[in-house]
């Protein structure tokens, strides 16, 4: 077992990755059918639907074939849970979405190659 300060917990945002060919259905599903509120501000090619106490981004992504989920881990220290997943074993994949400059987290995949963002409990993303 792996011993941490990092102090893990799920983080408030969670995103499904949709292809185009589903994504205007998939708006339509949690907008018209579920009538959950959407989340305000532009977001480019993403729109975000309140969740309960998360927020449910639907990203349009070319090039994918079928939906993804990927889930967002806060923590207290990045530097710490970077070491905490380098000694898992568990692959860094930075190279799958920009987080942009000033961003305090990175990107990694889980055992069952889920997509996690790994970000500090102070950082403000939406």
């Amino acid at each position: 077992m792996i011993k941490t300060d990092s102090a893990f917990s799920g983080g408030r945002n969670i995103a499904l990755k949709v292809p185009p060919h589903r994504y205007e259905a998939t708006l339509a599903f949690y907008r018209d059918v579920l009538h959950l509120p959407e989340v305000a501000g532009p977001t480019g090619d993403a729109t975000g639907f309140v969740f309960g106490p998360c927020n449910l981004w639907v990203d349009n992504c070319p090039g994918l074939s079928q939906a993804e989920i990927w889930l967002e881990v806060v923590t207290a220290d990045v530097e710490d849970a970077a070491n905490v997943m380098a000694s898992a074993g568990l692959a860094r994949r930075d190279e799958i979405e920009d987080l942009g400059p000033g961003f305090d987290g990175f990107w990694i995949s889980s055992p069952s190659d889920t997509i996690h963002l790994i970000a500090a409990r102070t950082q403000t993303w939406a």
